[in-house]
């Protein structure tokens, strides 16, 4: 009998087979799956938002199925196998948790953390401290792991008040960049304002992604309840006016806090 992965790793060397296999999965190339890659591992994170835990079993399997069909397409040019990756990952788990699988001590969080970046540090030699940060990430996260390097060689405010102040330094910018600055200008300015509200929120432990992933999900039910809040009333938000809205919005925040 077979294990479940094995059974997975069998169809997914069917679907690229090229002797009967799928039209669809065979034209494809790691640049072309690498986007659904990223989308299952937000999927994910979605099921996890929601608390969702039949729809995370699902999100999961399909997570599972990407670095399978990457390792298959590297297996079919010779590079490396799906056991090759485990195997690989296996190891540096290991590695970088001797004490779990040693005799290194470590009490707290925070030990565990230097640990694996002094293991880390020494399977990788980088010329910069900003090395390894994907560029591939969301620009949000990217930015709060380029902050979280820089700031563990020194590179910090001592306290997030410090970054308010930057940031009301960068708004009196943004505010000339509108009078008649161009718009590399007013992106260049925009960048700085979002760059320094990431730290901001790194520095009170907060991730900003997931900030503004909540707030994203805040503006929709408000806005579907002000859809709704109008629709009782037989009006069509496009004929109402501004303030009506706002007065609409107010009460959706009402209901909230009710």
């Amino acid at each position: 009998m077979t294990h479940p992965i094995e059974d997975l790793i069998k169809v997914m060397a069917a679907l690229r087979n090229p002797d009967g296999g799928c039209p669809w999965d065979l034209e494809q190339d790691f640049k072309s799956i690498a986007p659904y890659t990223i989308e299952e591992a937000y999927e994910v994170a979605d099921a996890i938002e929601r608390e969702d835990m039949a729809d995370l079993r699902e999100e999961l399997g399909d997570l599972l199925l990407q670095p399978i069909y990457h390792a298959q397409m590297a297996s079919e040019d010779g590079l490396f196998d799906i056991n090759d990756v485990i195997r690989d990952v296996t190891a540096k788990m290991i590695s970088r948790h001797p004490h779990v699988f040693g005799d290194t001590d470590a009490q707290t969080p925070e030990d565990v953390n230097k640990i694996w970046d002094e293991k880390k540090s020494k399977e990788k030699s980088r010329d910069s401290v900003l090395e390894g940060v994907a560029l591939g990430l969301p620009a949000l996260l990217r930015a709060e792991k380029l902050l979280n390097k820089a700031a563990k060689v020194g590179f910090e405010w001592e306290k997030p008040e410090d970054v308010l102040d930057k940031f009301e330094e960068e708004l009196a910018e943004m505010r000339e960049a509108l009078k008649d600055g161009t718009i590399a200008e007013k992106t260049d300015e925009l960048g700085d304002l979002m760059f320094l509200l990431v730290n901001f929120g790194r520095m009170l432990g907060i991730n900003a992604e997931t900030a503004l992933r909540e707030c994203n999900g805040k503006f929709e039910r408000r806005f579907k309840g002000l859809e709704s809040y109008f629709k009782v009333k037989n009006q069509d938000l496009k004929d109402v006016t501004l303030r009506e809205m706002e007065a609409g919005w107010q009460a959706q925040k009402r209901k909230e806090t009710d």
